[in-house]
Formats: C-alpha cells, structure tokens, sequence
C-alpha cells in the first residue's frame, strides 16, 4: 500500500490546509482523480462509511484509499451511532493507508438525522460524549470531526465544543451552520471563530467557501487552520489552485467558457460508466450540473434547459450552447448561495 503524507506534517506546514469535503454520491475515485488534474486539495475526505451493527466497510469507498490517485492524504469518514460498531469501523479502518477516521456529526439530510445519525446526534451531547470517548480510545492514528452548529440553533454549541475539546482531537471542521439550516442563508463565522479560539487542536472552517474573495474573508473572520471546499469545488475545479495563487501574490487563473465546456467533458468521462444507458448517464450529469449551471448562467435558465435533456448528444449540443465562447465565468458565489438548497439533491454534501 502506498503511504502519504501524514496529517500532523500536513498541519506544520506554514500555508492554510485546503480540504476537498465528503459529498456522498459524488466525491468518490473517479471525482477524485478529476480533481487532482486541476490541482486538487490538499487532504481529501472520502464519502461516509455508513456504520452500524451489520455493516462491513463499503468496497466503493474503500477504493478511493487503497487506489487513490491523488497523491494526497486521504480521512476516512465513518457516520452512525452504535458505539461497538463505530469501534469496529474505526479498527478495521486503520488497517489501509489512510491519514485520519473522522466522524461526522453534521449531515443535515433528513434521512440521516431522523435515525439519530450524522447532524442528528447534535441533539445528544451525552451520546456524542460517549462515542468520542470510545472511538478516541480505539483510534490510534488521529482521530478528526466534521459537525455543525447544532440541530435547531446555535444553543448548545458551547456544550458542544468542550466535549470535543475534552477528547483530544487532531482536527475540527465546522460548518457554520445548524442542520436545519442545511446550506440556506449566511454562515455564522463569529461561531467558526468561537471554536478556534475554544479548541487545542486546528479547526477547519466550512461553508460557503465559492470564491477566492470568500476564502480569504473566512480565514480572516475565523482564524481557521484550513478551508473545506465541497459544492464550489463541483462547479469550479479550479478553485483550490486559484486559493494558492492569490495567497501567493500571482495572477489568478480565470476560466473561459470553453475552459468550462472542457470540464464538463472531463468531467462526463470521468464519472459516466460507459456500460450503462446513456439515459443514465445524462441523469448522473444532471447531478453535476446543479451546481456547475448556476455559475455558468446564473438567471437558471441553463438549468432549466439541461434537466430537460435526455441524450448524450443532446446533452452537450445544449452546454456548447452556452459555453462554446471565450469569456471569462465569474463564479460569482452569489450565484452559489442562490443554488445550494436546489443543489443539495446531488446528494448529502456534510
């Protein structure tokens, strides 16, 4: 097995830590070896192991550790909620190349939260106690947790945060909202800021993280170590090389809309499996274009087009229509915001 930089190393360097975020169905190998050819993150977290008292350890993740083409390190996100299992996970986790096991206590689909997993285990500060304590106890490399704000509202965020303190964690990443508020409306950094200043190990900030401008605000704000990147890094691959350029003083790489159009192709032969329908394959493209059209034509009649397409060939007479020119593509992140509730389809971004 090949072995990768280690995530304390990875922490000592001088620069923010440039993470890509687990987004279910969408950020496995394929994405992952997509993203690496634009420049890619520095760490990348793969999907969620879904964990409980019958379940082994999904081969489709697991692929993106034992065959990862990132040359980056990679965490393993485990999501459930029965400690033994969790324990089991985590054990069984440890035996491939990976730099981390990281919990995740903060995705707000309701199918995930109604079973008391993900973001609905916030509304239990005992219960995460205990898991902590156990998985802190069975991990021997480090241990990391993705959380929000909390499940209805912000109250119990300070009970929140002395719990993690307490069992020593390599890392933190918040998103700076509640479950509830998914990814609507503005992100509380002051509560980012909080933690920072709270927890003895790094935090990584998340949420709303579209553009090179919003990068360097949410480090300001926040004081994080690092950034986690998910929904903008979708729609613009480019957005972890553009961080590193205005960080280094250079000009910024802006693409056309030709640039835009290479990508989606890239992007189609990358995921799309050639051996099912194509009807199949267009509908998995629509999944991508939730987020890539708002950039694109923000007004949404992009995607009001695109969803209506049922063939390959139709698929791309439609986006050459649109980007078969040489513009530069904002990314206004305003159009982000507009989309992310339409775009949270795509699958359960954490």
């Amino acid at each position: 097995m090949t072995t990768h930089e280690s995530l304390p190393a990875l922490l000592r360097r001088d620069e923010p830590i440039l993470v890509l975020a687990p987004m279910q169905d969408v950020t496995d190998l394929a994405f992952w070896r997509l993203m690496a050819r634009y420049g890619g993150a520095d760490l990348y977290c793969t999907e969620y192991f879904r964990v409980h008292p019958d379940s082994r350890l999904d081969r489709h993740i697991l692929a993106s550790i034992t065959e990862n083409p990132t040359g980056r390190p990679v965490v393993a996100q485990m999501m459930g909620n029965d400690i033994p299992s969790l324990v089991r996970a985590a054990k069984q986790l440890q035996q491939y190349p990976i730099a981390a096991v990281d919990l995740n206590l903060g995705c707000p689909v309701p199918v995930v939260y109604r079973k008391c997993a993900g973001g609905g285990l916030l509304r239990d500060p005992d219960r995460v106690d205990s898991i902590l304590g156990a998985l802190r106890e069975a991990i021997t490399i480090p241990f990391t947790v993705k959380t929000r704000l909390g499940f209805e509202d912000t109250a119990n965020f300070e009970e929140l945060l002395p719990i993690y303190a307490r069992h020593a964690l390599d890392l933190l990443t918040v998103h700076g909202r509640t479950v509830k508020e998914m990814y609507r409306g503005a992100v509380h950094y002051d509560f980012i800021a909080r933690a920072v200043a709270a927890m003895p190990c790094p935090v990584v900030a998340n949420g709303n993280v579209a553009s090179v401008d919003r990068a360097a605000e949410t480090l300001t704000l926040t004081g994080a170590r690092g950034l986690m990147i998910g929904r903008a890094a979708i729609r613009n691959p480019w957005i972890f090389t553009q961080i590193r350029q205005h960080r280094r003083g250079e000009p910024i790489f802006q693409p056309t809309g030709r640039d835009v159009l290479a990508y989606i192709h890239a992007l189609y032969d990358a995921v799309c499996d050639p051996s099912v329908r194509e009807v199949s394959q267009v509908q998995k493209m629509k999944k991508y274009l939730n987020y890539i059209a708002w950039g694109v034509e923000p007004t949404g009649q992009f995607l009001h087009d695109v969803r209506r397409v049922m063939t390959k060939p139709d698929f791309f007479r439609l986006c050459a229509e649109y980007l078969d020119h040489a513009s530069p593509i904002a990314h206004d992140p305003m159009a982000m915001a507009v989309a992310e509730s339409d775009a949270t389809a795509a699958g359960g971004a954490s």
